[in-house]
């Protein structure tokens, strides 16, 4: 299904502005709650339907583009239940974990509270008539492969494992939807997180990058990827279900792709995932078993602009290099 299509068939909010939805801007009667907008997919979903979502955020989240939403508070078990008295929405977008595959294996039962422990916390308060769209990582798989929706997760980290549980405890929900992604590539909240602003803010700064050489992952614009989960959630699919690429992208490639996207020449090391003090995952590419229009492959990054472009990733960039050069006169981008 082409983007343009997607846009039509299910309500299409969405603008190019690089600043998320101001507070008057939130659904004042929301018929969906995301829990975890500061995960990239979840930042973009907030903002491409600021009129149908009502986004929350992480805790200690302190960038300037979060400042009018809401903040979740799973830690009080009371909490969820107070949330959908308060507010019975139709669907529940579950974008929320932490995702930081070194941190989950140095703290695993900090890891296993925030993945496991406040899904299941969020299902005993969840109204009946709420949909629970929870998604999830193809970190469920770790080795070389091409996975579908059959086959058997196999998890090689602290953060797979969180995820596979926390797939099993919302798969016991009636009615729920389990979708596996990938890597979305899209503007993160502070500018710093996610592959592209990592890789743009560690440039600007002149800091050492390093990039793992033998990953693959299927890899696909965030704008795209926050398109097709809404197409999912508000489909009546249940079950698991994965969002595929054309093809799979290894870090080298996509590296250098936003440095020419970017305009700009830097240099970085390369390791093997071996080398890496984390498990690291290999050539994991999402295939699926599904032959509907919900289970064309998007494209790949590699293939160029999503329907809304990379969102201006340039333009950001740009912007990002004259912030730079006000603070530090020898940054030097060759643009």
């Amino acid at each position: 299904m082409s983007a343009t299509t997607s846009m039509h068939s299910i309500g299409f909010e969405a603008t190019t502005s690089h600043v998320p939805s101001s507070a008057a801007q939130s659904p004042i009667h929301p018929s969906m709650i995301l829990f975890g907008a500061t995960s990239i997919l979840g930042f973009n979903l907030a903002r491409l339907f600021p009129r149908t979502i009502l986004p929350f955020v992480t805790p200690g989240s302190r960038a300037p583009s979060l400042r009018h939403w809401p903040v979740l508070n799973l830690e009080d078990r009371a909490w969820p239940k107070a949330l959908f008295q308060e507010c019975q929405p139709d669907f529940l977008l579950y974008c929320h974990a932490v995702c930081d595959v070194p941190k989950c294996e140095a703290a695993p039962e900090w890891a296993r509270e925030i993945n496991i422990a406040h899904v299941r916390r969020v299902l005993a308060a969840l109204p009946a008539a709420t949909r629970l769209i929870y998604v999830s990582s193809d970190h469920v798989f770790g080795g070389d492969g091409v996975y579908d929706e059959a086959s058997s997760p196999c998890p090689i980290s602290v953060y797979g494992r969180t995820r596979v549980d926390a797939e099993n405890l919302a798969l016991s929900r009636k009615g729920s939807l389990v979708i596996r992604v990938g890597l979305p590539i899209g503007p993160s909240p502070n500018g710093r997180t996610g592959h592209m602003d990592w890789l743009r803010y560690r440039i600007l700064r002149q800091l050492p990058i390093t990039i793992v050489h033998d990953e693959y992952r299927s890899v696909v614009w965030a704008t795209d990827l926050a398109l097709r989960v809404m197409q999912l959630a508000r489909s009546g699919e249940t079950g698991i279900r994965h969002v595929t690429s054309v093809r799979s992208v290894s870090r080298v490639q996509l590296a250098d792709y936003l440095l020419s996207e970017f305009r700009t020449n830097a240099n970085f090391a390369r390791e093997s995932r071996r080398e890496r003090a984390a498990p690291h995952i290999g050539r994991v590419e999402l295939a699926t078993i599904h032959r509907d229009e919900l289970s064309r492959p998007l494209p790949s990054v590699l293939d160029g602009e999503s329907f809304l472009g990379s969102v201006a990733i340039l333009e950001r960039f740009e912007h990002c290099q004259q912030r730079g050069r006000r603070r530090n006169s020898q940054i030097s981008l060759n643009a």
